[in-house]
């Protein structure tokens, strides 16, 4: 008996002192000194600017299942082995395939005259041009209110403009009649829809954007007009003019496509087994080189981590960046990572997504548990210096590949972005390297470099949160 209380003892002993030796959570006046010296480096530091130049320039347009997507997977495998981090995988996505061939579309009564116009994803074609009377409706309820059939063999045409917002929830107010329009205008009978671009921007081309991928029914062709042009045809329509337009679409969907999702991870420096995950979404549309949307966050979270990794102690967790697959079309590579990590979900730390942009952070919004308020303070303090407030009335949403963490319990943080001129550009041929600004850029940088270290040291735990829908 004494033996054994001896051997106790002793293992007792060595526990403690191997526990001793275990790197803890830094204490509040380390870890605002190491956030600070973040801070200071990812804003002389081009890293992000160089990573998303060369996307928009080398690889260009990256639409799901296309040549360009397929070499942005390479380049992303590729720059991950660059940046040294200790693993590089790919995970299969696969999807409906979309194609857009060709579009177009005039004006032919009262007036002969061209219109800019971009097929919407997951339009089918109209079979060659098709032409048809207008009928306006100013909003998707008013279309919805339309008695049905009453649009046999016309065009229906909304006309609801996108209010230009700092936090982007004027897209949130006009998206719906790109997303269920379409199937709206078909159970009312109309030969097409088209809309006015759901962007912000006066004199732009026009913008695409997926319709839904969930409602059920078929959908009419259908198309977004720039904002210039559906002025004029809203001009017409109010002076009492018949308006005569017509439409030809070559899109529609081409069997099954696939790609990948990229992810690369650093380990962290104690034996937890968690991980902070960060990511944003590799695909594109086509119009563009995504530039905007979402290259910057494939930069901003890849040299934000790496940036972490380099300190001369790393945090106690590790950090995974996801590079999603096929956000655009229907968050394909969100619900696949989802699918093949279920079994995780209790290693996640916090995670987050960049997908706003690159205007500069002005905000963060956290969906932690109740009892992770004083770390949310902390982070809040360790923010406060980027001028990044904490907003605590909103809970974070997390981003649209996160949505399945998060309805799973995983805590998730919105770092937000200011979103008054992004949709300017947005889904539209606009979307280049010259709509973000390299200063703006390293401040996102300095951001999520702050977030992901303070996830990553922490010793709280930040979830699970209550499920969502």
């Amino acid at each position: 008996m004494v033996r054994y209380c001896l051997k106790s003892s002793f293992a007792l002993v060595v526990a403690s002192v191997l526990a001793a030796c275990e790197p803890g959570p830094p204490q509040h006046g380390e870890l605002t000194h190491t956030a600070a010296r973040l801070q200071r480096e990812a804003l002389r530091d081009d890293r992000a600017w160089e990573l998303v130049e060369s996307l928009a320039t080398e690889i260009g347009p990256r639409m799901a299942g296309s040549e360009g997507d397929r070499r942005a997977v390479e380049w992303a495998r590729q720059r991950f082995l660059a940046l040294q981090f200790d693993r590089v995988w790919l995970e299969h996505v696969s999807f409906p395939l979309w194609r857009r061939q060709s579009e177009s579309a005039a004006l032919v009564s009262p007036v002969n005259q061209p219109l800019a116009v971009t097929a919407l994803g997951g339009s089918p074609g109209t079979g060659g041009p098709i032409r048809g009377e207008v009928v306006h409706f100013p909003d998707l309820a008013a279309l919805e209110a339309a008695a049905p059939d009453s649009l046999e063999g016309k065009i229906a045409f909304i006309s609801q403009r996108m209010q230009r917002t700092r936090d982007g929830l004027g897209y949130m107010a006009a998206v719906d009649k790109r997303s269920h329009g379409p199937f709206v205008a078909a159970e009312q009978g109309a030969l097409a829809l088209l809309i006015r671009s759901v962007g912000t921007d006066a004199e732009g081309p026009p913008h695409t954007g997926q319709m839904s991928t969930q409602r059920a029914g078929e959908p009419v062709p259908a198309a977004a007009l720039s904002n210039a042009d559906a002025d004029r045809v809203e001009e017409m329509l109010a002076g009492g003019l018949p308006v005569v337009i017509t439409l030809d679409l070559d899109c529609g969907f081409d069997g099954m496509g696939e790609s990948r999702n990229v992810i690369g991870e650093f380990d962290g420096s104690g034996d937890t087994g968690g991980f902070v995950v960060v990511g944003a979404h590799l695909d594109s549309w086509d119009l563009g080189t995504g530039a905007v949307d979402d290259g910057s966050g494939v930069a901003i979270t890849m040299a934000a981590a790496r940036l972490v990794a380099e300190l001369p102690e790393r945090p106690r967790h590790g950090i995974r960046v996801v590079l999603f697959a096929n956000e655009e079309q229907g968050v394909y590579g969100g619900k696949a990572y989802a699918a093949a990590h279920r079994s995780e979900w209790g290693r996640h730390v916090l995670a987050a997504e960049s997908d706003l942009g690159a205007g500069r952070i002005w905000s963060f919004r956290t969906r932690t548990a109740a009892d992770a308020q004083p770390a949310v303070q902390q982070l809040a303090d360790l923010l406060a210096p980027l001028d990044i407030a904490w907003d605590a009335e909103r809970p974070a949403f997390g981003g649209a590949d996160l949505s399945q963490m998060r309805r799973l319990g995983v805590p998730v943080v919105d770092l937000q972005q200011d979103a008054s001129r992004y949709f300017d550009v947005h889904h539209s041929a606009s979307d280049t390297l010259a709509a973000v600004d390299p200063a703006d850029l390293r401040q996102n940088v300095a951001a999520w470099a702050t977030l992901i270290y303070w996830a990553a040291s922490s010793d709280v735990a930040l979830g699970p949160i209550a499920p969502t829908h």
